[in-house]
C-alpha cells in the first residue's frame, strides 16, 4: 500500500475540488468556496432577490444551505465520505439583497466515525446572521483515490 504524500491541506482541497464537481445545489444557489483545509471550510453567497422570502430578508433555508454546505466540505476534508446525521441553526440576525454571507465551519469533535462541527454565518460587517451545529457521520468510501 502506497502512503499519500498529500498535505492535510492538499487533502482538503482536492477532496472539495471533487465534491465541487457535482454539487449542484450548492453551485446553482450561488455559493463559492473561499477556502478549506482539515475539519474546516468557508464559504460565501451574495444574496440575490431570488434568495428573499415574503418580508425582503433572507430566507431562512438559504443560510441554512450555506451553513449545510460549508459543513459538508469541511467533514469531507480528509478524502473520507461523510454524511450530515443531524443538524439545527439559530437565526440571529436578517440579511437581505447585496448582502454577501460568509460560512465559517470547524470541526469541534471528531470521535471514531462521529463528528460535531460549528458553522457560523457572518455578513460583509461580521455581523453573526446565524449559528449552527451539525453532526457528521463518517461512511463507507473515499472521494478520490490516493
Amino acid at each position: 500500500m502506497s502512503q499519500s504524500t498529500l498535505t492535510p491541506k492538499q487533502r482538503a482541497t482536492k477532496s472539495a475540488d471533487v465534491m465541487w464537481r457535482t454539487d449542484a445545489a450548492s453551485q446553482w444557489v450561488g455559493m463559492d468556496i473561499v477556502n478549506v483545509d482539515e475539519g474546516t471550510a468557508h464559504l460565501s453567497l451574495t444574496i440575490e432577490a431570488h434568495h428573499c422570502n415574503g418580508l425582503g430578508n433572507c430566507h431562512g433555508g438559504v443560510t441554512f444551505a450555506l451553513a449545510d454546505s460549508a459543513f459538508a466540505f469541511a467533514c469531507n476534508s480528509r478524502n473520507q465520505q461523510t454524511v450530515a446525521q443531524h443538524n439545527s441553526i439559530t437565526y440571529i440576525a436578517p440579511a437581505g439583497v447585496g448582502d454577501t454571507l460568509h460560512a465559517h465551519a470547524r470541526e469541534v469533535s471528531l470521535v471514531g466515525r462521529s463528528g460535531i462541527y460549528d458553522v457560523e454565518v457572518r455578513n460583509q460587517d461580521n455581523l453573526v446572521v446565524a449559528q449552527f451545529r451539525g453532526g457528521s457521520r463518517t461512511i463507507k468510501g473515499h472521494l478520490f483515490e490516493e
